[in-house]
C-alpha cells in the first residue's frame, strides 16, 4: 500500500453527485439534466477546521455536527443542479434558521427511531421478564442494530436511493484511488472496492456497538432517566466512536484491526451499489475540485512568523 497521506479526504453521496471534504474546503459535483457536471467549492466552517478539532472525544462531536451542516448544504445544491434549477430565483443560500430547523428535525428523527424506540420496546416487552441490566441493555442494542439494518434495507429499495448508493460507492472508490496516489481516471478508480473503512456506515455501526457498552454501565434506572441518557450521552458516544474509527484507519495494516473492521465493511453492502462510469466521473470531478481548492487555499495562506 502507498504511504499514508498527510491528510485523508472523505465525503458523502448527494443527489446525482458527490461531496468531498478536504483540509480547507469542501467540493460538490453533480450532474445536470443535460449530462454536464457542475461543481461548487466552499470553505469548511471555521469551527470545523480549528484547534478544537484536535481534542480527542470533542472532535468526534464536531465532525458529526459539521457533517450534518455541510451535508445539508451539499444536498440542497445537488438537488437544484439535478433538477435543472441552477441560476433560478430559488437558487440561493439556505437561511440559517431553516438549516438549523432541518438538522434539528433530522437529529430528532434519528434519535427517536434508533435510540428511544429500541429502549421503549425493550422496556415494554423484555424488562418484565429479564431483571439483569446487562441483558436488558444488550437486547436494546441488538434491537437498535436490527432497526438500523431494516431502515437501510427498506430505503435501499427506492430507485432514487439506489442511485445515491451508487454515488456512495463511487466516492469511496475515488478516495481509495487518491490514497494510493494513482491518477484519478475511471480505469484507476474501478480498481478499488466500494467499501471504505472510514465510511459513515462504519461510524454508525460503531455508534451502535459503543452505545451498548456505555448504556450497560448505567444499569436500568426509571424509564424517563433512561430516555434522557440516550439523548444526553450521544456526544460522548459519537466522540468515542470517532476515536475508534480514527484508530482503525491509522492502523489498517494491522491484522487484528482488519478483522475488527470486517463487519463495517460488510455492512456497506447495504449502502453501496455498483456505480456506472458517469457516476465515477462525478466523483472524480468532486475529488479533483477539492484537491485543487486545498492547494489554492494553502498557497494563499499567510506565511508563518519566523
Amino acid at each position: 500500500m502507498a504511504q499514508q497521506q498527510q491528510f485523508t479526504y472523505g465525503g458523502q453521496a448527494v443527489i446525482e453527485g458527490v461531496m468531498i471534504r478536504g483540509r480547507h474546503v469542501y467540493s460538490v459535483a453533480a450532474r445536470r439534466p443535460d449530462g454536464t457536471i457542475c461543481t461548487e467549492l466552499n470553505h469548511v466552517p471555521v469551527w470545523g477546521a480549528g484547534s478544537w478539532r484536535k481534542i480527542p472525544l470533542l472532535r468526534g462531536t464536531l465532525v458529526l455536527i459539521e457533517t450534518l451542516v455541510v451535508g445539508m448544504k451539499a444536498l440542497t445544491f445537488s438537488a437544484q443542479i439535478a433538477a435543472g434549477e441552477e441560476g433560478k430565483e430559488n437558487d440561493k443560500p439556505i437561511p440559517a434558521w431553516s438549516l438549523a430547523l432541518t438538522i434539528a428535525l433530522s437529529l430528532g428523527l434519528g434519535i427517536g427511531l434508533f435510540f428511544v424506540l429500541p429502549l421503549v420496546i425493550t422496556h415494554s416487552l423484555v424488562d418484565r421478564f429479564v431483571s439483569n441490566s446487562v441483558a436488558s441493555n444488550f437486547t436494546e442494542g441488538v434491537l437498535r442494530l436490527l432497526i438500523f439494518i431494516a431502515y437501510i434495507s427498506l430505503i435501499g429499495m427506492m430507485p432514487s436511493i439506489r442511485r445515491v448508493f451508487a454515488y456512495h460507492a463511487a466516492e469511496h472508490m475515488a478516495v481509495h484511488a487518491h490514497e494510493h496516489r494513482l491518477p484519478l481516471d475511471t480505469a484507476n478508480v474501478r480498481k478499488f472496492p466500494a467499501a471504505h473503512p472510514r465510511c459513515g456506515t462504519a461510524f454508525l455501526l460503531t455508534v451502535m456497538l459503543v452505545s451498548i457498552v456505555v448504556f450497560a454501565l448505567l444499569g436500568t434506572p426509571a424509564l424517563p432517566l433512561r430516555i434522557a441518557s440516550r439523548i444526553l450521552l450521544i456526544p460522548l458516544i459519537a466522540g468515542v466512536s470517532y476515536e475508534v474509527i480514527r484508530f482503525n484507519a491509522r492502523h489498517e495494516a494491522n491484522a487484528l484491526v482488519r478483522l475488527l473492521t470486517l463487519p463495517s465493511l460488510a455492512m456497506q453492502k447495504l449502502t453501496t451499489r455498483p456505480p456506472d462510469d458517469q457516476q465515477i466521473e462525478v466523483a472524480i470531478a468532486a475529488m479533483n475540485t477539492a484537491i485543487e481548492g486545498d492547494r489554492s487555499a494553502t498557497a494563499a495562506a499567510p506565511a508563518p512568523n519566523p
